[in-house]
């Protein structure tokens, strides 16, 4: 390549999502496929949702309002803040890559866990940061082995809460006392994409802790449990004087008016939420229920998706699982190469998948023991 792209871009891998259905289908010769690999929502997102799509449709050469009010209203009563303490992006992903971009530079480093969220590293990778990776312990952040990594050239803390790909939650006592101990000048990203399925009772309440801690900023997603992932929008809490220093570097227009309206109209239907967070609880529920009669282990999860160390290596699993229909992620990629992760589905998809899973570690180690 001629062009002088920046060094650390060179050779860099992009974003891999799951297979997409149509091609499992086509390539296997397949009619039924069903994707339990990207942790979104069976259900998808409230009915009320599709009325206010249909509304923005109507309108399409118009370009959607770049301040977000409706949106921002909403949100900013639903978690009680100002709406100048709100910053909103094409999922939190790219209120990630406005942090990265605001915060890093090559004299910079930036510490999270491993394995966690792949975009906090490839975003730091972009801006020449040194990277300091923290390995979790049995399966959870271990925050203070990552305080022990923060210095003066220290700009951002990761904290995937919970933590893909795992599952598993950092408590209040330990979010808190962590963030009593980390310098002042120092962001703390308290990322919860997932919080809509958390039932655990200690987990932390940071939107009250932000006014005690401008250095803490929460990420939050309508792509999960709001089931609007296509349309691509969430969000960052935190100081207003942070949001005003990121608000520049935000493109223009970067929501669409399509995503704005129909996660204002998601987020007004809680009915429906807690609807699909006690679906999801009886699903992991079935998911735990079978590890135990199998002699698996797994990772408590206070998300949408199960860490499963099935003792066969993630990507047989997952070829052999794709044979039968069921796309997952293998474990293989995400850290953990004896498991894999699978997001909870319908009922149906569930019991379905059980099935296809007992067929997969019957075949596997009867293979394995020949």
């Amino acid at each position: 390549m001629k062009m002088k792209v920046k060094t650390q871009v060179i050779g860099m891998e992009p974003y891999k999502p799951g297979k997409p259905m149509e091609e499992v289908k086509q390539e296997l010769g397949l009619s039924d496929v069903h994707k339990l690999a990207s942790n979104e929502n069976p259900y998808g997102p409230s009915p009320a949702v599709a009325e206010a799509a249909a509304e923005a449709v109507r309108s399409p050469e118009i370009y959607p309002d770049g301040y977000a009010a409706e949106i921002r209203s909403a949100v900013a009563r639903h978690l009680d803040v100002n709406p100048s303490q709100l910053i909103f992006g094409a999922g939190s992903d790219e209120v990630i890559l406005m942090l990265c971009r605001a915060l890093l530079t090559p004299e910079t480093n930036t510490v999270m866990a491993s394995p966690t969220f792949s975009q906090y590293k490839h975003n730091a990778v972009v801006e020449g940061a040194e990277i300091r990776e923290v390995p979790l312990k049995n399966g959870y952040h271990d925050l203070p082995a990552m305080l022990e990594q923060v210095d003066a050239d220290t700009r951002i803390i990761w904290v995937c809460n919970p933590n893909n790909p795992t599952g598993t939650y950092t408590s209040k006592e330990e979010f808190e006392t962590f963030l009593k101990q980390v310098p002042s000048d120092v962001l703390v990203v308290s990322d919860e994409a997932y919080i809509e399925y958390v039932t655990a009772p200690d987990y932390p309440d940071t939107l009250s802790l932000m006014n005690e801690y401008p250095n803490l900023m929460v990420l939050r997603t309508f792509s999960k449990a709001y089931g609007l992932a296509s349309l691509r929008i969430g969000y960052g809490a935190g100081s207003t004087e942070l949001v005003q220093a990121l608000d520049p570097i935000r493109p223009p227009f970067n929501t669409t008016t399509m995503a704005q309206k129909a996660a204002a109209a998601a987020l007004n239907d809680q009915e429906y939420v807690e609807s699909c967070r006690k679906e999801n609880r009886k699903a992991l529920d079935e998911f735990i229920a079978f590890c135990h009669s199998h002699g698996l282990s797994y990772l408590p999860s206070q998300t949408n998706f199960l860490l499963i160390d099935t003792g066969i290596p993630g990507d047989k699993m997952f070829d052999s699982l794709l044979k039968k229909g069921f796309i997952v992620r293998s474990g293989e990629s995400l850290g953990f190469p004896e498991s894999i992760r699978v997001t909870a589905g319908t009922k149906e998809q569930n019991q379905l998948f059980l099935q296809a899973l007992e067929e997969s570690l019957n075949e596997n180690n009867t293979l394995s023991e020949k």
